[in-house]
């Protein structure tokens, strides 16, 4: 049986840590839309106080590197000593698709300057932590090559060139990663992506294929950093360490149309999702994002903690839930207030109300996954 152990806490909280350009050329930066960068220390507090000592939170690199080939760290220092201080384990996102401007994302320079920006991110961490650290090079490539490759939804914002922009995050990934162990060879890495499942709506052979297809291609940019696709990228089995699942409620959907609802007959069970996620690749995985806005998230944080301690009941290597995003943040293209949070916008003390509901449902999770780590350890 496999009994969780690679965070201090099997439920964590993530910060929404966007940075890239919108359609309209603004670029978002969420960290600050949402004042986490004013009141860190405070957040961090926040989370031990619902028993959640882990936490992904990320680095904004077109902050840092503003200027080509310096590295000013004031924006991310005071974070990394905020958690350290609150005891908080963190899972630092590189990049949550945005970068310098200075730098073209198609060139070769796109991989070298990153893999030089993530060891000099290393080396700050390993100099402020003793900790072993942990680091999520480049979020969702596969949703980032889809996004900004292939439909031109946020930056790079191309059409069309969804695997050249794929295989290009690959390639920086690898570079991050070879580069970060150089520094730290204690480091470990979550790579993380969204799980989904696609259904076809009629039982042509053909749209069947295409839904089966589509569905498949999930699994691309894992499957390239292991090298079992494009092993021309360099990809090699060591370079998958954990695997980040995000998964929410419009993860499921028919081919070229509505989204599956969860109650209708063709939904695939969560835990089936994670059981082939396991079969696939035999690593640690991690709920890496998983919420709902509005009334829907005790319901839908009881779903995944039900079909997450199936899995576990099960033997597989699941090793936490991460309530994504842990506060309300501003919509990426209206800025509207998305309620998603277990905590909501802050006042000017820095204190952000608590979503009760969310808060009950996420101890009543926390004693029963409790309870089955401790009966899995005794029959481990």
């Amino acid at each position: 049986m496999h009994v969780p152990s690679l965070f201090d806490s099997f439920f964590m909280g993530g910060f929404e840590c966007s940075t890239h350009r919108r359609q309209d050329g603004r670029r978002l930066d969420l960290i600050e839309n949402t004042a986490h960068q004013r009141w860190a220390a405070e957040d961090y507090a926040a989370l031990r106080q619902q028993g959640l000592r882990s936490a992904r939170d990320g680095l904004r690199w077109h902050l840092i590197e503003a200027t080509p080939g310096h590295y000013d760290w004031s924006s991310f220092l005071p974070q990394l000593q905020a958690a350290e201080q609150a005891g908080v384990q963190v899972i630092w996102d590189l990049c949550h698709y945005g970068w310098p401007d200075h730098i073209d994302i198609w060139r070769p320079q796109f991989v070298e300057r990153f893999a030089r920006f993530a060891a000099a991110a290393a080396r700050l961490v390993r100099e402020h932590s003793d900790r072993v650290p942990f680091y999520s090079p480049l979020n969702e490539m596969s949703f980032w090559a889809w996004a900004g490759g292939e439909v031109g939804y946020f930056s790079p914002l191309a059409t069309g060139r969804g695997d050249e922009l794929k295989h290009q995050l690959i390639r920086a990934s690898i570079a991050a990663i070879e580069a970060i162990r150089e520094v730290d060879p204690r480091a470990r890495f979550v790579q993380v992506d969204p799980v989904i499942h696609v259904v076809a709506r009629s039982n042509r052979a053909s749209e069947q294929e295409d839904a089966e297809r589509y569905r498949l291609s999930q699994f691309q940019a894992w499957d390239m950093l292991t090298g079992m696709q494009w092993p021309g990228l360099g990809g090699k089995p060591e370079y998958l360490d954990i695997v980040g699942v995000n998964y929410y409620p419009d993860n499921q959907w028919f081919l070229g149309g509505d989204t599956l609802w969860r109650g209708e007959p063709h939904y695939r069970p969560f835990s089936g999702i994670l059981a082939e996620v396991h079969q696939r690749y035999r690593r640690p995985i991690l709920v890496a994002e998983t919420g709902a806005e509005g009334d829907q998230r005790v319901d839908w944080l009881r779903y995944v903690g039900e079909q997450v301690h199936l899995a576990l009941q099960r033997g597989l290597p699941l090793e936490g839930i991460c309530l994504y995003p842990v506060v309300d943040y501003p919509g990426w293209i209206d800025d509207r207030h998305c309620p998603t949070g277990l905590f909501g916008f802050a006042d000017e003390l820095g204190r952000r109300p608590v979503h009760a509901p969310l808060a009950m449902e996420l101890q009543r999770q926390r004693a029963l996954f409790e309870a089955l780590a401790g009966q899995l350890a005794r029959q481990a």
